[in-house]
């Protein structure tokens, strides 16, 4: 088996942000509030801002991966008007409630990472650096593949009818 090495990555910051909800059951709610390009010299879970009971940490540092094989969603995506990075927060058990598992251009593969019940997956604003990068890689890379229909085939009705069991009985 092979596994596809990304053929080119974009470092980036995520921003979690973390505010007092208006319940009380939850002490806070957690989500994803920005990418920044490139990594900042900044320590992770450094606090940015701090307002009205919200604040903003810088949790770290996270790489987006491209792939050939995925140009035409990274297309779809760069097109759909809103540009997007996913961002996908696993639950810690350090320090911190959460650590950065992964960043995504790929609407895809960000979806599938909402199959974990306890991911926090966040689609923010893909910043405009990160967006050109994309662009460039889908130009030099994207091969538009045309979609073949497959046929099916016909259902063998021999195949479907009762057998005898191996040992005599049905």
């Amino acid at each position: 088996m092979s596994v596809a090495l990304p053929l080119q990555r974009i470092p980036v910051g995520i921003v979690v942000e973390r505010r007092k909800p208006d319940s009380p059951w939850v002490d806070f709610i957690w989500r994803s509030a920005a990418v920044l390009p490139d990594n900042p010299d900044v320590e992770p879970w450094t606090i940015l801002r701090e307002q009205c009971g919200t604040t903003w940490f810088y949790a770290g540092s996270a790489t987006v991966d491209l792939y050939v094989s995925e140009t035409a969603r990274y297309r779809d995506n760069v097109a759909s008007g809103t540009p997007s990075i996913w961002v996908v927060l696993s639950p810690s058990e350090g320090a911190w409630p959460y650590a950065i598992a992964a960043a995504t251009a790929d609407p895809a593969e960000g979806e599938g990472f909402t199959e974990a019940a306890d991911n926090l997956v966040e689609a923010v604003p893909m910043p405009e650096v990160v967006r050109e990068v994309i662009e460039s890689f889908i130009a030099e890379h994207h091969v538009e593949r045309e979609f073949v229909k497959r046929e099916r085939r016909r259902a063998d009705p021999e195949a479907l009818a009762r057998r005898r069991h191996e040992g005599g009985q049905e």
